[in-house]
């Protein structure tokens, strides 16, 4: 049954960024959805099947709350929106919205942007261990070195210790030119990126030069005990079996770890398992251990990487016969 349903917004300001420029965010949402729209004053009518319309009109309640919270409306989270209101989960936008995970140096506010993301950063906050497992563009990174910064400035911690395996390299790293921070600096710069945006690169080398911040390949972590410290491991996905007990023995008395990665980019040599696909299974049902995994509906990078990691997850499907 076509049905014609109404949505009012507030203000000639909120109407204009949820219609976004010649009306390009209606249009992607009419499309999506079978839709036909119309502008009157200051609400927003909805023409078409009955379901498809509810559908609409929770998502542009949905994406105006999102507005109303300061946060800016694209393509990928209009088609976020969507994808959960046909769920039935458009009250979760409310939640994702609440709430600020940290501030960067130059004062913006970091926010979740998917309800994946929110799980994601309650469960940092609530476990001494997380294993946060997903897709490129999810934000598993990023989002825990936010925290990591948000509890040294609250003293919850007295050190940040990040660390990754140098897999392309090997482990070694002997063949390549230079000192060990020469050798390492290409595997650990999304670590030096994420951390100079949230300190500002004054703050960042100070807490460096004191050794308040450490960032190391994974071998170097061996043989010590980690007190007081947000420790991360990320691309987790290239640790052995071996590598990954011995990062997680590591841990001490006041310290939390973060471990990162993503399953379906494996860099091992052939032959050897992940440690971290071996740690999820094994350490799954731990009490304080939280295991916490992102899809491609938590992608929030250009709205391509979403469409980019489904062709290879149909892809990678159809070759195993799946």
């Amino acid at each position: 049954m076509v049905v014609t349903h109404r949505i009012e917004t507030s203000s000639v300001e909120d109407l204009q960024k949820l219609l976004g420029n010649f009306d390009e965010n209606l249009n992607i949402l009419t499309r999506e959805l079978s839709l036909t729209a119309s502008v009157n004053g200051l609400s927003i009518s909805l023409t078409g099947e009955e379901e498809c319309v509810d559908i609409g009109c929770n998502v542009l309640s949905s994406l105006l709350s999102i507005i109303s919270a300061g946060e800016r409306i694209d393509r990928s989270r209009i088609v976020y929106c969507i994808e959960l209101a046909k769920e039935g989960r458009s009250a979760d936008i409310g939640s994702v919205m609440s709430g600020v995970v940290a501030i960067t140096s130059r004062g913006k506010q970091i926010k979740c942007k998917t309800v994946g993301q929110k799980h994601y950063v309650d469960a940092i906050k609530k476990n001494t261990v997380v294993f946060g497992i997903g897709p490129a563009g999810t934000g598993k990174t990023y989002l825990a070195v936010c925290l990591a910064v948000a509890a040294l400035k609250g003293k919850q911690v007295e050190k940040i210790i990040l660390t990754r395996p140098a897999v392309e390299a090997g482990e070694k790293l002997g063949f390549l030119p230079g000192d060990l921070q020469t050798k390492v600096d290409p595997y650990l710069r999304p670590l030096y990126d994420a951390l100079q945006e949230m300190l500002g690169l004054e703050n960042y080398a100070k807490y460096m030069e004191r050794g308040v911040i450490e960032i190391a390949p994974l071998a170097y972590m061996r043989g010590r005990t980690l007190n007081n410290a947000f420790i991360i491991l990320d691309e987790a996905q290239n640790t052995t079996r071996e590598q990954m007990k011995m990062f997680l023995t590591r841990m001490g008395e006041g310290s939390k770890v973060v471990v990162t990665g993503d399953l379906t980019q494996i860099d091992l040599p052939e032959g050897k398992k992940s440690g971290l696909k071996q740690a999820v299974s094994v350490l799954k049902g731990i009490e304080d251990i939280a295991i916490c995994r992102l899809t491609d509906k938590d992608i929030v990078r250009h709205p391509l990487v979403m469409q980019i990691v489904r062709a290879y997850e149909r892809d990678e499907k159809k070759n195993t016969g799946e």
